[in-house]
């Protein structure tokens, strides 16, 4: 039996939307033309990790800057920099990794969270919505990422993240809260340029 044209249509039609659901792609649009067309941004986060069986694991205080594809990423003594380029990751000892923007693709980071691109990594659909916040899951499209899905809470009328829970492939989860965030901040490039002064003299650097 030949199923009809429209019908093969509809579905073809239908298969788009749950991959990369309309709904879902204009709030996930506003908060990207959020971020592009900020020039500083000053974020607050806080991360609780669990493990599979729910066994909370620690809970840290993060402060993230961000200027175009640069950021900084504080936690304690840790750091890491990126000036587009190069990733610096200072362990808050004596070590300094470097790799480059590409080698790290397979993570997800705060950085990538809040910077509202996710039409090239995922596919996403809307799971509910208030009049001022919706929920949105997001699976990646490369399946060798260190995760299986992300569940995002967006503030509709700010169009800015609000939380985001990550769940990798050990059923482990990471909840990241945004606890403040500032579109706004006056950051100076120099920020994110790594500057070997700045840490100790013990402190080795690794390719």
């Amino acid at each position: 039996m030949r199923i009809p044209f429209i019908f093969l249509a509809f579905f073809a039609c239908f298969s788009t939307f749950a991959q990369k659901d309309p709904s879902a792609k204009v709030i996930l649009d506003q908060i990207g033309a959020k971020v592009k067309n900020s020039k500083g941004i000053l974020v607050s986060i806080q991360m609780v990790s669990k493990n599979s069986q729910g066994k909370a694991m620690g809970t840290k205080q993060i402060s993230l800057k961000m200027k175009g594809d640069k950021y900084s990423l504080k936690q304690g003594l840790m750091e890491i920099l990126c000036d587009g380029l190069i990733i610096y990751n200072f362990d808050g000892v004596n070590t300094i990794s470097k790799s480059s923007v590409a080698e790290s693709d397979q993570t997800l980071s705060p950085q990538k969270l809040l910077a509202g691109n996710y039409d090239k990594d995922f596919n996403y659909s809307l799971l509910g919505q208030t009049s001022s916040n919706a929920t949105i899951e997001l699976l990646p499209l490369d399946k060798r990422k260190s995760f299986q899905k992300v569940t995002l809470v967006v503030d509709k009328v700010k169009s800015a993240l609000s939380s985001a829970s990550i769940l990798d492939k050990s059923n482990n989860s990471t909840l990241v809260k945004v606890l403040s965030i500032n579109y706004t901040a006056v950051l100076a490039d120099n920020l994110f340029l790594f500057n070997r002064a700045k840490y100790p003299k013990n402190v080795e650097i690794f390719d």
